[in-house]
């Protein structure tokens, strides 16, 4: 990967704002002529600082409001049983982020879900069969302070 200049990192911030930001207002906006812009966003997007360009789902107007936290323990960190439950959880309904942890637990994931009712649907159906699980620790957040989506770069 190359090293990003001052104008590429003007860019990324600007596309990491406002995904559909057409070619001629970033080629404004970073002082580039449009033809320019263009071909640094190519390289950005082909050296993989840009992995892809989504929308995003207001979770409360599609009837998932709730964000649960859910901390899993394994039986077992045998490579087996880790790349089982790694491939398992990917196809979790619901589940809106899993990490490799360090501390007590393996896993945190977070789920986004209708409330109780529905986090209890996901646990029974699909957290508790999931394979290697020996514990699961959940915790319902009350309101969400901040939701960051994009990464601060120094410009």
């Amino acid at each position: 990967m190359e090293q990003l200049d001052t104008t590429d990192r003007k860019i990324l911030t600007f596309l990491q704002r406002d995904g559909r930001m057409s070619n001629a207002d970033l080629a404004e906006a970073v002082n580039l002529s449009p033809s320019a812009c263009l071909r640094r966003v190519k390289r950005l997007e082909d050296d993989g600082y840009i992995e892809g360009y989504a929308m995003l789902v207001n979770q409360a107007a599609v009837g998932k409001p709730s964000n649960v936290f859910a901390e899993i323990t394994l039986a077992s960190l045998s490579e087996e049983t880790v790349d089982a439950f790694e491939r398992a959880i990917i196809d979790c309904p619901d589940v809106r982020g899993c990490y490799l942890m360090s501390g007590d637990a393996d896993y945190l994931i977070r789920i986004a879900c209708s409330g109780p009712e529905g986090y209890e649907h996901i646990h029974r159906h699909y957290l508790s069969r999931l394979p290697g699980v020996a514990r699961i620790r959940s915790s319902f957040a009350l309101r969400t302070i901040c939701k960051k989506t994009g990464v601060k770069l120094d410009i």
